[in-house]
């Protein structure tokens, strides 16, 4: 069965399917926005960490409970695990690639939040959801776009057990059991109490709960890499200038010659920059369409900061403490090597010990988020009656993922992440013009996100009651 996937991966992920079609969508999707991410990128954050809510909209959770649950998802074990074994398979070229795919990325995460809330309906119980699986059958209304949908719900509901879960947890209890001797079953049993704990109250309490404790999260860990930073400052340009020369030799990754070095490096960067983001992969939408929002360009420029929050800032202290201090060549791989790293760059054993603690919250973390993602997805291929059995199976899967060997899991969840990105890419690709048109229109009037302030005669409120998305054509 492994090797089965591993074949299915390499196809996947390789340089003809996936990683084209990812960068490219990213491009053209850039291109017909305007580069709204480059533009618009100090707004969108104001409006996500400072603005935080929109009093009076529809929706589920506020807008910044929506970019903390979308950041609980993202932000796990692909940012110090993930990026540890893009760096030991494909050099510190992968980190530049990581970069490019971000700053692509966030025109994709723009785009699929937008259509995210644009296309959202309401459950049987009155909850928001939306996400890839009902925004393909709805911005593509023929058959082709319902195949999309199911296609996505599918294999995001297969993802979560994987990417979402199993992985999260194992990596949990090894780091735990290997820093303070804490047994893997014990570990299991903890998160999955505090997981189904959190689960049952759905997303209202996973909202309440990641934003309490996310920012904190990230900023510990940041703090961390700068201080590795500080200490060994003589060493970061030349593990820049690393970085960046690797990106297109691809002479310090393993694969023999250049040319094979070259692709290896662009694709560990590529895939591993979306398993830590997942931008095109289409989940955080999902967290998107609860938002309590006035309008789906709102949404979409807080979604597209979770992006640069994760990669810009966390993806890149992981690797510039990798690099700088030297252990991207010690070969040890994944968390033991960004554990490694933080030991080197801080004195005494206080590096190891805040890679630990910050793999436990961000693992948990993703674990919530996840099973917010499968659950939405499981009610729109059976409906809410599928929401409670999933949420018990998910909850169930923590502890044995906790207490088994996944290397068959890793893989697996390769796989269906970029079986994932494929329905949601092609769908993002055939409604850009869609978001473009009606991204241009609202820009022009939201007095949060213009460039320049209204005219007098012109009041925000009114502005905002002119542009809502169905007087929008």
């Amino acid at each position: 069965m492994e090797d089965i996937l591993s074949e299915i991966s390499s196809v996947v992920w390789g340089p003809f399917l996936l990683i084209p079609l990812l960068l490219g969508a990213g491009l053209y999707l850039t291109i017909r926005l305007g580069g709204v991410q480059f533009l618009k990128l100090v707004p969108a954050l104001r409006l996500a960490l400072f603005k935080r809510h929109d009093d009076g909209a529809d929706g589920d959770i506020s807008h910044y409970q929506a970019l903390t649950t979308a950041l609980a998802a993202t932000v796990g074990v692909g940012n110090i695990a993930g990026v540890a074994t893009a760096i030991y398979w494909g050099g510190p070229g992968a980190l530049f690639w990581m970069w490019i795919t971000a700053l692509l990325g966030m025109a994709s995460k723009y785009s699929e939040a937008f259509l995210a809330v644009r296309f959202r309906t309401k459950d049987a119980r009155g909850e928001m959801s939306g996400g890839p699986q009902y925004y393909l059958a709805k911005a593509i209304p023929n058959r082709f776009g319902l195949v999309l949908s199911i296609a996505f719900a599918v294999f995001a509901v297969l993802a979560s057990f994987g990417i979402g879960n199993m992985t999260q947890s194992n990596t949990v209890a090894a780091s735990l059991e290997s820093s303070f001797g804490v047994p893997a079953w014990a570990v299991g049993v903890v998160i999955t109490i505090a997981a189904g704990a959190v689960l049952i109250g759905g997303i209202k309490s996973i909202g309440k709960v990641t934003a309490s404790f996310v920012p904190f999260m990230i900023i510990v860990y940041v703090l961390g890499g700068l201080a590795v930073l500080l200490l060994n400052i003589g060493e970061v340009p030349a593990a820049l200038g690393l970085v960046f020369s690797d990106a297109f030799t691809g002479t310090a990754a393993t694969g023999g010659f250049l040319g094979s070095a070259f692709i290896i490096v662009l694709q560990y960067g590529v895939a591993r920059g979306i398993f830590s983001n997942e931008s095109g992969l289409g989940s955080a939408a999902i967290a998107a369409a609860a938002a309590q929002t006035r309008h789906p360009v709102r949404q979409a420029m807080v979604s597209m900061t979770q992006t640069f929050i994760d990669t810009i800032i966390v993806v890149t202290m992981t690797g510039l403490v990798i690099v700088t201090t030297g252990t991207w060549s010690s070969g040890i791989e994944g968390a033991e090597m960004t554990a490694e790293a933080f030991t080197r760059g801080l004195p005494g054993e206080w590096g190891h010990y805040i890679v630990t603690v910050s793999v436990v919250f961000f693992a948990f973390s993703t674990i919530l988020g996840w099973a917010y993602y499968g659950e939405r997805c499981m009610e729109r291929l059976v409906g809410v009656r599928g929401v409670v059995p999933y949420r018990l199976v998910f909850t169930v899967v923590i502890l044995i993922g906790a207490t088994t060997e996944l290397s068959l899991v890793w893989t697996f969840s390769d796989v269906m992440n970029g079986l994932m990105a494929l329905p949601n890419l092609i769908g993002l690709v055939v409604c850009a013009g869609l978001i473009a048109r009606e991204t241009k229109q609202y820009l022009a009037v939201d007095p949060d996100l213009l460039n320049q302030p209204l005219e007098p005669t012109l009041h925000g409120t009114d502005v905002l009651r002119r542009s809502r998305p169905d007087t929008l054509t």
